[in-house]
This record gives C-alpha cells, sequence and structure tokens, in this order.
C-alpha cells in the first residue's frame, strides 16, 4: 500500500482534484499564501497556490504560449508588456522570445513565489532572470497600476482566482486603473477561469471589464490540469483592430518571428475565438453585448 501524501485542489465546492506526491518539495504558508510543490508521476512538477493548481511543468506551455503570443502578435508592434502575478515567470519566458519587446514588467506581491519558481522550474525560467528587458516589481498590483506612470502596450493579468489577495484583480476599478496604463491600441488579457465550473465568476469579471472597455471577448484554451472543460483568456481592448487581422498576416508575422512553439499556431489562435455557444451566451449576457472575435462580422 502506499502512503505517498495527496494535494487536492478544493477550488470548486463539491469537487476535488487530487495529486498524488511522489515527492513533496514545499508546503509552508507564506505571508500571501499558502504553497504547495510537490512531484506527480503525471504532471511532473505542480505547484498549487491556496489549494488551487497554477503550474505544472508537463502543460504549462499551453497556458503560457497562448496568453503571451496572442496579443503580442495581434497588436504586432509591442513594446513594453506588464505582467501581473506570473510568479512563476513562464509566461515573462514567452513573452521575452519576441525580440521586439524592449521591457516585461513583472509585478508580484509574493517574492517568495517567484524565488520558488526560480529553484524549481528553472527549466522554464531561468532565461528570464537573465535578460536585463525583464523588470521584477514586488507590490501590490492593484496599487502599482493606479499609482505607476508607466504606459504598456499589452498587459497581462496572470493571476489566481478571485478569492482572497486575488480578488481585487477582478474588479472594476482594477480594471479602470489597468486601461489607464494602456497605450492606444493597447490590448488587455485575464486569466478568467473554467466558466463551465466557474460561470458566476466569469461573469462578474466579464461584466465589469464590458463597463471599462470599448470591446470584450474571451478566446478558449484547453490546459489538460484546468479541469472541467474549456479555460478562458479575456480579451479587452478599446481598439479592436488587433482581432482584424486576416489570418495570412498573422502567419507572416509568426513565421517573421521564429518562434518555437508546441501548442500555438496562428490557426488556433484564429479557432481559439470561436467560442463553444455556452460560454458565448454566457459572455453576452455579462457583458451585454457580443464578444469581440475575428469572428464578429461575419
Amino acid at each position: 500500500m502506499s502512503h505517498r501524501r495527496w494535494f487536492s485542489e478544493t477550488l470548486t465546492p463539491g469537487l476535488r482534484l487530487s495529486f498524488q506526491a511522489r515527492r513533496v518539495l514545499r508546503h509552508r504558508k507564506s505571508a500571501s499564501h499558502e504553497v504547495a510543490l510537490i512531484d506527480n508521476e503525471v504532471f511532473g512538477r505542480v505547484l498549487l497556490l491556496d489549494g488551487a493548481v497554477q503550474l505544472t511543468t508537463r502543460d504549462e506551455f499551453v497556458y503560457h504560449e497562448m496568453m503571451a503570443h496572442v496579443p503580442i502578435l495581434g497588436h504586432g508592434s509591442v513594446r513594453d508588456v506588464l505582467i501581473v502575478g506570473g510568479g512563476d515567470c513562464g509566461l515573462a519566458e514567452e513573452v521575452l522570445k519576441h525580440r521586439g519587446v524592449a521591457r516585461v514588467t513583472q509585478v508580484e506581491i509574493d517574492p517568495s513565489v517567484v524565488e520558488l519558481a526560480r529553484t524549481h522550474f528553472a527549466d522554464i525560467n531561468a532565461s528570464v532572470f537573465d535578460d536585463p528587458r525583464f523588470k521584477l516589481v514586488v507590490a501590490d498590483a492593484a496599487e502599482f497600476v493606479q499609482r505607476s506612470g508607466a504606459s504598456f502596450d499589452v498587459a497581462l493579468v496572470d493571476s489566481t482566482d478571485p478569492l482572497g489577495p486575488g480578488a481585487v484583480l477582478f474588479t472594476e476599478q482594477f480594471y479602470r486603473d489597468v486601461r489607464a496604463r494602456l497605450r492606444a491600441g493597447g490590448v488587455l488579457v485575464t486569466q478568467n477561469g473554467v466558466p463551465f465550473l466557474q460561470e458566476r465568476e466569469f461573469a462578474a469579471a466579464m461584466r465589469a471589464l464590458a463597463r471599462v472597455f470599448a470591446h470584450v471577448g474571451g478566446y478558449a484554451i484547453a490546459v489538460p490540469t484546468y479541469f472541467g472543460g474549456h479555460l478562458v483568456l479575456g480579451w479587452s481592448t478599446d481598439d479592436d483592430a488587433a482581432l482584424r487581422l486576416p489570418l495570412p498576416s498573422l502567419a507572416a508575422r509568426f513565421d517573421a518571428s521564429a518562434l518555437d512553439t508546441r501548442y500555438y499556431t496562428p490557426r488556433v489562435h484564429a479557432a481559439a475565438f470561436a467560442l463553444p455557444r455556452f460560454i458565448e451566451q454566457a459572455l453576452e449576457r455579462a457583458a451585454g453585448r457580443r464578444p469581440a472575435s475575428p469572428f464578429a462580422g461575419d
């Protein structure tokens, strides 16, 4: 009989997703989070914050590639990127693969998460810390965007779910403050959970975004460890030009970027905006209008 410990994601009431730990690397409560880091036979190294899976070495590429490359390639001339959260720095690694990006500012509230990731996830983030374009700011992101005078072309909110310290990152005021930091044509991408299991939270965030931005929508990705169906990344902007890019032009930008990807392709980029009807309906009810997508004019 195995005596290995099990660690469970308990984010959704009535459901539990458990990972058997071949080895427990870290389990403690920091100033901001309960942190668990384990090795699992199926998903490799697994990071859980406050009982929710944040990262596994087996499937991190899906989330990080799609959060980074969709807005950056869609925009086409990104120089400055803001990352909110993202303490594992896997997202920063993908952003910094774009040679045209001049600066990446990452705002993380909990430095212990970054140090943990730097030690245990070097395979996906080591290059970040040697890149002079990368700047880590240890601060409350809500306060940072409210007070900062910096401006960005793309803002990526790689947050935990809307619980505890992460709840403020799903509010209308936070979105207004981020919008004030975006340049003309700027894009905000947000982590908006799994609508099948989190419809109320999904709707609340989309409703808040729709009060702030002229164009609000989302695109769906399939991340094996985020169970319950599609994970939706929110897309918000006041200028939808980045959504209107024809597939051949998007493919040309991708080829020019020389990105080596495992999930992202230009066709996947475009197809991700074709949402299943139940997600589209939830978004329409929340936002009060049809979601922004490359297919909105079809």
